[in-house]
């Protein structure tokens, strides 16, 4: 029988033998744990960074008695170390923290070389290939991960220690290695602007928290930073000095004098840059001036020069690929034509059913015959898939045609420029600015650039709206397609997209064989549940959609009821709900299970993977813990616990990330919830995302809010104002 608690402060002694629950946010575990003199494990409850079964521990604290939980520790100190006797360095060795160990391996380990295994693993691994199993390529694959888990317990002690959330630690350690509690001393605000998913805030707590009062200039430079940075967030490529001041003073809560100071002691670092446009003065981070100058100059140099195409005669041209492609040309699509092939530099911009894609395969079949080099590319991986199989010729994602290295660097650029003739880019409206200054600045002399989009769609995610810029300022030929053609006219997507385009509410009379429908529903709630009731049921008993694969919810934002993250779960748990048989994960507030649909939210060029890819779940092994997802194009990237930030569930997901696809069925929520954000843009893009069923549940009231805004037009730019420049 145990020894009874004590009912007093004490001081608890042993090892981890379970964790129990243990969030990495706020550090809070419960932990089953066998003290010294205890025969009997027993819980505790505390605050620590991270923690392993098998650690020793030592504790200060109360015990106290629970109805629920009866008698438990609770701990208001929480030591742990690496574990010292046999059993314990096992448990610790098999619990998933090192790649390349799981629980046998850990036995075996332990058996060969006992209570020095720590001392083998960091001095002497290559005697690790004498354990059976092990050979020279998980001996390094445990060493390295035995080195990196040394470098991030050390960050989620200091972070824990300043009462920051340790969730991020592997990525700071990932981002900085050795270097990374240096940068955490010296300049915690480089992790705002270097690491995904930490902002000002977290890093201006750093700061706070290791004495940096709220005045001091490096505080008050960085802020200014930062409100530049998210201004380029939200889209502008600069910002006046009276938006920059205000949103300035509403990060740093700091008196204006102190922002006007470091404005100027910025300029003169050449940190940031003023310029004046249009009688206002503008505020810019350096780079997004260098790129928006890049492109104005480029794009009026080729501009300005005639195509130097072998010579053609458009009209015999036109009808020789009629009977290639088997496409008559009305005749404001022969003008697109004619005018593709006269002029070096062209914009092609219309929306849905206008004929784009014929008048593309009609421009290129006429210059392949005429021995063009022709290369076709567009900013996501699902547009390029599209650009393919509409044309038939390869087309590559801007990144890897551009050879993008990772860090800034690109294989492709002024000095190293790309080869062909014919450079056609699609799906124009989504690419942001410095994007575009990376792909003219590699074009090569003499290249024709055939630029292709839908202005009206909503700009791109990242700063700027340079085909709006480009349309708008008269500096690039433009044809701009209007006409809607028989085949698309009786389409009621198509039909419905162009009403709202000009401001007008489609038709929302139902029609049974319609492929656009409205269905009325109340409170978020009401819109929630009709929502899952469609994807789950309704939707794939009548037109034998797959759920998963076929019907695509698109939301416009992530929180709230009806965002991407509460409908997440309940479409995950109705499409894939847990079971027995069926191993889970948890990490960064999202459980994934094997067949879920995911998205990866940002480029990560050393796995090939882009922010936008769409791919399910295949596998999640737990020995060591490693996740597969099958993307689309069937590459199979695997992933590490600490990298499932990289990932989210996709059965919803924001109209902005549903840009460049297209998906057999769309779903979209319409609610005054979503008031902020509800506009004529994101309206229109998401109904053009679907190929065969549109359907929209909510409130009429709500649609037709959002088609009498069209908000996301309003950026702060420069690139129309340099291109007008004489």
């Amino acid at each position: 029988m145990s020894p009874a608690p004590p009912a007093s402060s004490a001081t608890l002694r042993g090892f981890v033998e379970r964790v129990v629950y243990h969030t990495e946010d706020t550090g809070y575990c419960i932990l089953k744990v066998l003290p010294e003199g205890h025969r009997e494990p027993l819980s505790l409850i505390g605050k620590a960074p991270r923690v392993v079964a098998g650690e020793q521990f030592e504790a200060t604290g109360k015990w106290e008695h629970t109805n629920e939980y009866g008698q438990q520790f609770k701990a208001d100190t929480l030591k742990l170390t690496r574990p010292n006797s046999s059993e314990g360095i096992e448990r610790y060795l098999g619990s998933g923290l090192i790649e390349g160990i799981g629980p046998a391996y850990a036995k075996r380990m332990v058996e060969k070389f006992g209570e020095r295994i720590f001392e083998i693993i960091e001095n002497e691994s290559v005697k690790l290939e004498d354990v059976e199993g092990i050979g020279r390529k998980r001996r390094q694959e445990i060493r390295e991960s035995w080195l990196k888990q040394k470098g991030v317990h050390n960050i989620m002690l200091f972070l824990h220690k300043h009462g920051i959330s340790s969730s991020r630690a592997l990525r700071i350690h990932k981002t900085y290695g050795d270097e990374a509690l240096t940068v955490l001393t010296r300049d915690p605000y480089r992790l705002a602007q270097d690491i995904h998913g930490i902002g000002f805030r977290t890093a201006d707590q750093i700061a706070q928290q290791m004495g940096m009062s709220v005045d001091a200039p490096e505080r008050i430079r960085a802020g200014i930073l930062h409100t530049l940075e998210t201004g380029a967030q939200n889209g502008h490529t600069c910002l006046p000095r009276s938006l920059l001041h205000q949103k300035a003073v509403e990060v740093l809560r700091c008196v204006d004098e102190l922002i006007d100071d470091q404005i100027e002691h910025l300029v003169r670092e050449e940190l940031i840059e003023p310029h004046d446009i249009q009688d206002m003065r503008m505020f810019y981070l350096p780079y997004l001036r260098a790129a928006e100058k890049s492109i104005a100059k480029r794009l009026k140099d080729l501009a300005s020069a005639p195509a130097s195409y072998p010579e053609i005669e458009p009209q015999e041209a036109i009808a020789w690929a009629a009977k290639e492609t088997g496409k008559e040309l009305a005749e404001s699509q022969q003008r697109a034509v004619i005018s593709a092939l006269q002029n070096r530099c062209l914009i092609i911009t219309g929306g849905p059913g206008v004929g784009k894609t014929t008048i593309l395969r009609t421009i290129l079949s006429i210059l392949e015959k005429h021995q063009v080099k022709m290369i076709l590319a567009a900013p996501t991986g699902r547009a390029a898939k599209r650009l393919n199989e509409s044309t038939g010729l390869e087309a590559k994602t801007m990144h890897r045609l551009l050879e993008y290295q990772g860090s800034g660097s690109w294989g492709r650029h002024r000095g190293r420029p790309l080869t062909g003739d014919l450079f056609v880019l699609d799906e124009c409206s989504m690419v942001d600015t410095p994007l575009m200054a990376q792909f003219v600045s590699a074009l090569p002399e003499g290249a024709h650039l055939l630029l292709v989009g839908d202005a009206d769609q909503l700009p791109s995610v990242g700063p700027g709206m340079v085909l709006n810029d480009l349309i708008s300022s008269e500096a690039v030929p433009c044809v701009k397609l209007t006409e809607i053609f028989r085949q698309a006219a009786t389409s009621r997507i198509i039909t419905s997209a162009h009403a709202i385009n000009r401001g007008q509410m489609p038709d929302l009379k139902p029609s049974r064989d319609a492929d656009f429908f409205f269905l009325e529903a109340g409170s978020a709630g009401e819109i929630s549940d009709t929502l899952i009731d469609l994807v789950q049921r309704r939707l794939p008993a009548r037109y034998t959609f797959d759920p998963a694969r076929d019907i695509q919810v698109l939301t416009p934002m992530n929180r709230n009821e009806l965002g991407t993250q509460a409908l997440n779960v309940r479409l995950q748990d109705a499409l894939n709900p847990p079971n027995e048989l069926k191993y889970e994960v948890e990490r960064f507030g999202s459980t994934f299970r094997v067949g879920d649909k995911v998205i990866q939210t940002q480029n990560n060029y050393d796995k090939d993977v882009f922010n936008g890819d769409l791919g399910h779940i295949v596998s999640i092994d737990t020995d060591p813990l490693k996740l597969s997802v099958r993307f689309e194009g069937e590459r199979l990237v695997e992933y590490e616990p600490g990298e499932l930030d990289e990932l989210q569930l996709a059965y919803a997901m924001t109209i902005h990330k549903s840009q460049g696809s297209e998906f057999p069925c769309v779903v979209i929520p319409v609610s005054t919830q979503h008031y902020v954000l509800l506009e004529r843009s994101l309206i229109y893009t998401a109904i053009t995302r679907a190929k065969k069923l549109v359907v929209l549940v909510g409130d009429p009231k709500a649609l037709s809010l959002a088609i009498s805004k069209q908000e996301s037009r309003k950026r702060w730019t420069g690139l129309r104002s340099l291109l007008e420049a004489p």
